[in-house]
């Protein structure tokens, strides 16, 4: 499985793409960070880093696409600008078919180290090693795009095996001469 994570952010937004599955090796795809000038108007900003999030669902082909859910923050105009860059990977995303999924900074945080409180340092330490990576991914909008990637492929596998086998589970499995409610045919 492909994923691309996106750490959304008008001024910079981190793109990571992961291919693997849990219990296995995860392969780097490719980490970068996309920058808009804060000189420029909000909709050349935003085309930005629509052109470049295209770009990176082409390049790499995800399977799934997962974006920081954007949380409060003491800051309206940080939330307003991440929530735009946000809901622009959303946009690129539902544009070519790819699902996507919104993972909260605590949760990218105990998926990654075990501990949803980690701090940046411990989030890109775990994703130098996860990666087995000779150098830690810079800045630390890459790493934590990463971060995402790698959630979403140990939290969305795990959770779409258990909801298979919840499936597979309460349905009724056919016993000749028996209908599913239990009474003969």
């Amino acid at each position: 499985m492909r994923v691309l994570g996106v750490d959304p952010g008008l001024t910079r937004c981190g793109l990571g793409a992961v291919e693997g599955e849990p219990g296995r090796q995860l392969r780097l795809l490719g980490t970068g960070v996309i920058t808009t000038p804060v000189t420029a108007d909000i909709g050349t900003r935003l085309l930005t880093l629509e052109r470049e999030i295209d770009r990176w669902l082409v390049l790499h082909r995800p399977d799934a696409v997962a974006v920081e859910r954007v949380f409060s923050q003491h800051n309206l105009r940080t939330v307003m600008g991440t929530a735009q860059a946000a809901a622009v990977a959303l946009v690129c995303a539902a544009r070519l078919g790819v699902p996507v999924a919104l993972h909260t900074p605590s949760e990218v945080k105990a998926a990654v180290t075990g501990s949803g409180r980690a701090g940046k340092a411990q989030v890109t330490a775990m994703v130098t090693r996860l990666l087995r990576l000779p150098d830690p991914p810079r800045p630390a909008d890459s790493a934590d795009a990463l971060a995402l990637a790698i959630c979403h492929l140990w939290r969305g596998t795990a959770h779409a095996r258990l909801t298979a086998a919840a499936q597979q589970h309460s349905s009724p499995r056919a016993t000749p001469g028996i209908t599913a409610s239990g009474g003969q045919r």
